[in-house]
């Protein structure tokens, strides 16, 4: 019996002290939530009105003008798969991988080669794991994006892409991550980078609005200038989109793992008392049956 009692003891403090880990990270993540939802909420509404209205400016554009806005067949898509540098953040990454993998289907589906630029050490590690083709020329930036997470670095990965759009080493570009509601609610999406005028993308103004602009010095060199601005900063924001979501589910389950080793030790306190108890029981009885021998 003195041996159970040891091995519960000994659970009991194991089960403790990862109650106070898991509260311990719960608290850095509400923490770093504070700053990553900040962030989002500033940059969220600029960049949604700037990518609405060069979408509704480009509709006018013929599909066949302009660098970026080139409708042209797949043959090589690229997909860009946000995830997290670390673990313990529930179904986080496995959303954003699961999202991405339904994208790279599509394309192989429809008989385009496929190459992945993975932001973020896990969905380096996942998508290597299953065999993917990675796109050559990012290097360690794109792996250590979230160790610095700014406008520079994530302009210098959206230059990057353009560039190999503009070269035709792929035609088109999709990104797939996990967009931020609220700490308990991280929607897996996937928006079109490249080309802007993507025959699925719908102008986001169009039936709601219908400005008529005046462009000098012309539409077209606007356009030009405006949008490689715009894609950096629409990768900038789905980047802080999924920071702030890695946070929100880290420290959601990390509550929840809280709670459930709470809930193991009391049940573990419950089983140790009653353990104790019928130790001490038997003890009294075996007293008290020696005294009765020597008695007899």
């Amino acid at each position: 019996m003195a041996g159970g009692l040891k091995e519960v003891r000994e659970r009991i403090g194991s089960v403790q002290n990862t109650m106070q880990i898991t509260s311990a990270m719960k608290m850095v993540s509400a923490a770093k939530l504070r700053r990553a939802q900040d962030a989002i909420t500033r940059i969220r509404p600029y960049a949604e009105k700037i990518q609405a209205i060069i979408t509704n400016v480009s509709s006018t554009l013929n599909s066949s003008e302009g660098v970026f806005s080139q409708e042209r067949k797949i043959q090589t898509a690229l997909v860009v798969v946000i995830t997290s540098n670390r673990g313990l953040c529930g179904a986080f990454n496995n959303n954003s991988i699961k999202i991405a993998n339904s994208v790279i289907l599509e394309h192989k589906s429809n008989g385009s080669n496929v190459v992945v630029l993975p932001l973020g050490k896990k969905a380096s590690e996942i998508l290597k794991r299953n065999g993917h083709t990675f796109a050559e020329g990012f290097g360690d930036t794109s792996l250590s994006i979230f160790d610095n997470l700014n406008f520079e670095s994530a302009s210098e990965i959206a230059q990057q892409i353009m560039d190999g759009f503009i070269s035709k080493k792929w035609d088109s570009v999709q990104i797939a991550y996990s967009q931020f509601r609220n700490a308990a609610v991280q929607i897996p999406t996937t928006e079109c980078f490249l080309p802007i005028l993507d025959s699925k993308t719908e102008p986001k103004e169009a039936a709601g609005s219908s400005n008529d602009y005046i462009f000098e010095p012309n539409l077209e060199e606007i356009i030009e200038n405006i949008l490689p601005n715009a894609l950096k900063t629409q990768l900038y924001k789905a980047l802080l989109d999924s920071n702030a979501a890695e946070h929100g589910a880290r420290m959601t389950a990390m509550h929840s793992a809280t709670e459930n080793a709470g809930d193991l030790l009391q049940e573990l306190k419950i089983s140790y008392n009653k353990a104790r108890q019928a130790s001490i029981t038997t003890e009294i009885l075996e007293i008290v049956a020696g005294s009765e021998a020597l008695g007899g």
